[in-house]
């Protein structure tokens, strides 16, 4: 007895484990759902990394890790309205690939806005205390990165289709040399991504080639003047999965990579990459892998021993800092949102209200399908291919067609609902909705008795479809309402660069009406 008990506590444990960790190793992604365009710095014994956020606010967001295997994010880095301009950006737009540098007791994020005015960065010297306004910068392109010696400040991006390089005042902005085109890459189309780093006296150029698609790869090139010329590696791609070594990978699209050297004098390369399901799809966006690097004898840089990384990665680490499992459910009883938690384009916090036990959203004509207001709706992303989220939901004050509801969102044309909604006659009932482009469907509506005060929703997803039911006695029964194929809001068929989210969101055609959700429950399953 004693045994089945000890087992079960094992069991119940390896469970509470952090996605990123195993004691023989650790299991990729580090960073799972939308995070793309990884780049992290190590700071003494501590690793800051930030990410892509496009179109959601607020904006890059921040991770800090002692081993490189287990995240935590402490915040983002554009979180006020003043750094950050979404308004009218779409799923393509808004925030491209930042890079994170550290230099004389000062942090620098520098990015793109592709939906305001081109590249900036912003700088700290306590990442806890927020960061300053954008400093705007000149020389074009996207995907900037900076590069610190000696007291000078060199920026690099990709204007013109190449590889340019500039000198700059991290400060003002002033750019205080040329642009000069140091590099194309190797041929592949779409050079992006540059990052400069410096060892042994050789500067080293590492882009990425190929399109952030299944021909994603990641290049060098080094050089012993900063300004080139720089010759490539002869064994360029250092990581690719589209060859024959990787076809078959369950990771696909790796690429747009960043190198850092741990205390220790190891090297790591964090990289993007995406997990397919159901076919040749991706729902969860481009996440974050981490892969270890050496350096051959032509003192070139070697990932993984053979440029595929894969799923379980039985290396030696860092020494493992595992944290503590997520929360699974928000009682909205806290004055400030979690981190998980964004909006699609700038907020009207007015139509937030949150701190009391529940999270009340303030019914306006703008909805999922704004393709530039933004809807009243909160948003976090989907970081597992299996799961269960559920809420309660109920309606305040609604007026005939407000909504409040569940939303399983890819992009203003593609999104699953399922909502309580007010119908003309006084009565209300729960509904699943799907829009995908031109089609929008109501697969099915289940009326709610007059004495049920509140609906609980429920979303289930597997690698093939998203299933929606719903309680209204409680829960203590639940009816399907239907089954969605989760490849309709692949990447693949629903276009843009984000993943899914699961979203909670409220909708009334004049104003009147608002959604009163108790509590929001994400809950995950093994992979």
């Amino acid at each position: 007895m004693k045994q089945c008990i000890l087992f079960s506590l094992t069991l119940s444990a390896s469970l509470l484990l952090p996605f990123g960790s195993r004691a023989d190793g650790y299991r990729n992604p580090v960073i799972p759902g939308f995070h793309p365009d990884p780049s992290v710095v190590a700071v003494g014994d501590d690793f800051y990394l930030v990410n892509s956020s496009f179109c959601y606010f607020p904006g890059v967001p921040l991770y800090h890790s002692k081993d490189l295997v287990n995240w935590q994010q402490t915040g983002h880095v554009l979180d006020r309205e003043s750094q950050l301009n979404l308004k009218g950006a779409s799923v393509w737009g808004g925030i491209y690939a930042p890079t994170i540098r550290y230099d004389n007791g000062r942090f620098y994020m520098i990015t793109t806005n592709v939906s305001d005015k081109g590249n900036f960065l912003v700088h700290t010297t306590d990442p806890a205390k927020g960061w300053s306004d954008p400093v705007w910068l000149r020389q074009g392109g996207i995907d900037p990165s900076l590069y610190f010696e000696d007291g000078r400040c060199y920026m690099v991006s990709n204007p013109d289709n190449g590889i340019w390089l500039c000198e700059i005042n991290p400060l003002s902005g002033e750019q205080l040399s040329e642009s000069r085109h140091i590099w194309d890459g190797t041929g592949g189309r779409y050079p992006e991504a540059p990052h400069i780093y410096k060892k042994d006296g050789w500067y080293y150029l590492l882009i990425a080639e190929g399109g952030t698609e299944p021909g994603h790869s990641v290049t060098i090139a080094r050089s012993r003047d900063i300004a080139g010329p720089y010759t490539a590696n002869p064994a360029n791609p250092i990581l690719t999965h589209f060859n024959w070594a990787g076809q078959a990978n369950p990771i696909q699209g790796t690429g747009h990579a960043d190198l850092v050297q741990a205390p220790d004098g190891s090297w790591w390369l964090v990289c993007l990459g995406f997990r397919q399901q159901n076919g040749a799809h991706h729902l969860l966006g481009r996440e974050t892998y981490l892969a270890p690097v050496r350096w051959d004898e032509n003192a070139w840089p070697v990932v993984n021993g053979n440029g595929i990384i894969s799923l379980d990665m039985d290396v030696p680490t860092l020494p493992l800092s595992p944290l503590p499992p997520k929360k699974q459910r928000d009682n909205f009883d806290s004055k400030t949102l979690g981190h998980e938690w964004v909006w699609l384009r700038n907020p009207v916090t007015g139509n937030y209200s949150y701190g009391k036990g529940s999270l009340k959203l303030k019914g306006t004509s703008a909805g999922p399908d704004s393709t530039t207001e933004s809807p009243t709706m909160l948003l976090r992303r989907q970081e597992h291919i299996n799961f269960t989220a559920t809420t309660a939901v109920s309606l305040e004050n609604p007026s005939a067609g407000s909504e409040a509801g569940l939303t399983v969102f890819a992009s203003e044309p593609s999104h699953y609902d399922m909502f309580v909604t007010q119908k003309t006659d006084g009565s209300k009932t729960v509904a699943l909705r799907y829009r995908l482009n031109e089609l929008t469907h109501i697969e099915k509506e289940l009326s709610l008795p007059h004495d049920c005060k509140k609906a609980i929703l429920r979303v289930t997803a597997s690698p093939t479809v998203y299933s929606f039911s719903a309680s209204t006695d409680g829960g203590k029964s639940f009816q399907e309402l239907g089954k969605m194929n989760t490849r309709y809001l692949s990447t693949e068929t629903a276009g843009g660069f984000t993943g899914t989210f699961i979203g909670l969101y409220a909708v009334s055609p004049d104003n009147h009406g608002d959604g009163i959700f108790d509590y929001f429950d994400y809950i995950p399953k093994s992979e």
